[in-house]
């Protein structure tokens, strides 16, 4: 089984790097993971054509985005993270879910979304540099939370889980009450 890793953070070795690696470890070696840093990828930004739509294949030159939809395709289950910015995913995470649409969703005769992804699991966990209780009385980390679980369940992916570790401005490390929560996570994958 494979389970595809995306990390939207630019911190290769951060905290949410950590936490995905954690989850990793929790599934204890049931998959073979490809581990893909969203910030290193060539992915140009997608045109609206909405030919991928019904064509199932995205129509730009090819570059990572055409790469990462195979990834997805082929994975058998999913693991996303991304750092909080204004409430949501990451800037490059938003151009690589825009772009991997032909993976994710088609559409029926009708025009009706048609997951392509249906019943594969999923999780995120999401990173916050504001402080508990203001991360959610702002919406900050439920808001990135949010925004990649709106796109997965377009894909037809089974949410099996959801993280936010807010607070990551003033803290350094993890603790250990936050990394057991990682593990579950992969355990649930």
């Amino acid at each position: 089984m494979r389970l595809l890793v995306l990390n939207a953070s630019p911190r290769k070795t951060g905290t949410l790097a950590t936490l995905l690696r954690e989850a990793v470890a929790g599934t204890g070696g049931r998959f073979d993971v490809e581990w893909v840093d969203v910030q290193d990828l060539n992915v140009n930004p997608c045109v609206g054509c909405m030919q991928c739509r019904p064509d199932a294949d995205c129509v730009m030159p090819a570059d990572d985005g055409h790469r990462i939809a195979q990834s997805i395709a082929q994975a058998d289950a999913l693991l996303v993270g991304t750092p909080t910015y204004w409430a949501n995913m990451t800037g490059p995470l938003k151009v690589l879910f825009d772009r991997v649409v032909p993976a994710l969703m088609g559409e029926t005769e009708r025009g009706m979304p048609l997951p392509r992804q249906k019943g594969k699991r999923a999780a995120v966990i999401a990173t916050c540099t504001t402080p508990f209780p203001f991360d959610r009385l702002l919406r900050q980390s439920s808001g990135a939370l949010r925004a990649v679980t709106e796109v997965l369940h377009y894909g037809g992916y089974r949410m099996v889980g959801k993280l936010a570790c807010p607070g990551t401005k003033r803290r350094r490390g993890v603790t250990e009450e936050v990394l057991r929560k990682a593990r579950r996570i992969g355990e649930r994958l």
